[in-house]
């Protein structure tokens, strides 16, 4: 691990200041919606804004790279990003703030087609696992730090902008500064999504579900953690927690992946975060047990995206994973584009506890469609299901897809190899 870092160092430190300004963006707005006292419905249309221009992102970036390249679409992006970092603060408006959301958000989807397109070019087959896991858990780390640094101002002034935008302007530096040349995208054709359905229909609805849950944890987190009455403070434990979770239980729960049907794992981590969603519910009023549920939270939801595209892959040829896996970004990225605006809605309509009832529902309902796949289609194997890489729901994007697909096929290489 050492040595990936010692080669990825730069790449690596720029994602992680890039994750910090992205980690306090959603969160910042949450707190300042709440000075303002905007409606959830309102902040629902903000905070969608992030996952329409991400979605909108995915598709046009790869046509921009073949167009100009890498180091123009990152210097651009990223000018991008920052400049409307500091219009959040600078035009206190939900129409602004929406504008901005959806520029922010296709702007970091090309930004971590980039990152991911250098990282993977100066990886090799014997680092490119651990390369991928240090990359994973710099952005998780990004994320969690971002929170702490929610308190060192007041949400309804310009210094917490003024940081989201510095933070993301260095980032840069030791990404375009490092001797790593820029590599040559190339990207794949995406599977249809009809056929895609037909090959795994639990993927697809799992997936789509995913990006309903993730939109909401993302971008209404900090909405209802500020209508519950927290503060800053405690804003900041209950999103950090979230992502912790996420990030601890990663690994125990890909360690099962590839021993048991993945199918009974999907079913029993979405019903986990059922439970948690509802005890959230139950015992709304107790900060303590909000934030277990949190954790339960991120930890079964985060961990669900690389066991929902492993689970795929099991019923693919390795050379259509990552045209599968594209596919299923956009099923993820529609079903978390129109969530906050949902959920807002139910927030204002029912109370800020419909957030949790929300996710709960949709824990519930892939949980469900997983018990009733297995009485479908047998379970592949053990030993013929393809190893499970870790992905994540922060930065899914085409080139992650091709990323983890090389990934795959070494490990499956070296199973082989270790066979013979």
């Amino acid at each position: 691990m050492f040595a990936v870092i010692g080669n990825s160092w730069a790449l690596l430190l720029g994602m992680f200041l890039l994750m910090l300004g992205n980690g306090m963006q959603g969160t910042v707005l949450g707190l300042r919606g709440g000075i303002e006292a905007y409606e959830s419905t309102t902040m629902g249309f903000v905070m969608a804004g992030y996952f329409a221009g991400f979605l909108g992102g995915a598709q046009v970036t790869p046509w921009l790279l073949r167009r100009v390249g890498h180091v123009r679409v990152f210097a651009a992006l990223g000018s991008l990003i920052s400049a409307a970092f500091i219009i959040f603060a600078a035009v206190v408006d939900p129409i602004a703030w929406t504008l901005m959301r959806v520029i922010v958000g296709f702007c970091y989807s090309g930004v971590y087609v980039v990152a991911e397109s250098w990282l993977n070019d100066s990886s090799t087959n014997e680092n490119r696992g651990r390369t991928l896991s240090a990359y994973l858990i710099v952005q998780m780390l990004g994320i969690i730090v971002a929170q702490s640094l929610i308190n060192v101002a007041d949400p309804g002034g310009y210094d917490l902008f003024i940081i989201m935008s510095v933070a993301v302007s260095i980032s840069f530096a030791p990404m375009l500064l490092s001797a790593s040349p820029a590599p040559v995208f190339s990207t794949t054709r995406r599977m249809p999504l009809k056929t895609l359905f037909k090959t795994s229909p639990l993927g697809c609805i799992g997936t789509f579900f995913l990006g309903a849950i993730f939109a909401a944890q993302f971008g209404m987190g900090p909405v209802f953690a500020t209508e519950v009455g927290m503060k800053p403070a405690q804003i900041s434990i209950f999103i950090g927690a979230i992502y912790l979770g996420g990030l601890v239980l990663q690994y125990p729960i890909g360690w099962a992946s590839d021993r048991i049907d993945r199918r009974v794992l999907i079913a029993w981590v979405t019903a986990i975060g059922t439970l948690g969603a509802m005890l959230g519910f139950v015992f709304s009023g107790s900060f303590p047990i909000l934030i277990a549920a949190a954790f339960i939270i991120g930890g079964m939801s985060n961990p669900l995206y690389s066991l929902l595209i492993a689970h795929t892959n099991d019923f693919l040829e390795h050379e259509d994973m990552a045209s599968a896996s594209g596919g299923l970004i956009v099923l993820n990225g529609v079903g978390a584009a129109g969530t906050p605006i949902l959920v807002g809605y139910l927030m204002e309509a029912f109370g800020p506890n419909a957030f949790l009832v929300f996710i709960g529902w949709m824990m519930a309902l892939v949980a469900a469609y997983a018990t009733y796949r297995m009485t479908v289609r047998p379970a592949p194997a053990v030993e013929d299901t393809s190893p499970i890489a870790p992905y994540s729901m922060v930065s899914g994007t085409q080139y992650s897809a091709e990323y983890i697909q090389e990934m795959v096929l070494d490990e499956t290489e070296d199973l082989v190899a270790e066979q013979n």
